[in-house]
């Protein structure tokens, strides 16, 4: 069985520009610019990067979903995870190879 949609209908609406060619074609330019987890290189962790983020929520803006200064490339983990507690304004804190904390804003 599917798992409900508890997404706003306002993000229903704009869900459809990730099916556009448009969108596929600058998804694909991203990771192949940025192929490794921007927040795992962070902390030193080399990982493929398999989702392309928006730093600043486009909300629909389409100049926004589609200025490429406004991507980045991710993991699965830390966008669905990391990104989604900063969206919220959670304050998230991650520690380098060198033991010092890297704080998120």
């Amino acid at each position: 069985m599917p798992k409900p949609d508890r997404r706003s209908p306002e993000a229903a609406e704009y869900r459809r520009l990730y099916k556009t060619a448009r969108w596929l074609r600058l998804r694909e330019r991203q990771l192949a610019a940025q192929p490794l987890c921007g927040m795992c290189l962070l902390i030193e962790d080399v990982t493929a990067a398999d989702t392309v983020d928006h730093v600043k929520p486009h909300r629909g803006d389409a100049a926004l979903f589609y200025d490429p200064s406004n991507l980045q490339s991710l993991c699965k983990y830390h966008h669905d995870s990391v990104k989604q507690r900063l969206e919220r304004g959670s304050k998230i804190v991650m520690y380098g190879l060198d033991g010092y904390p890297i704080e998120f804003d």
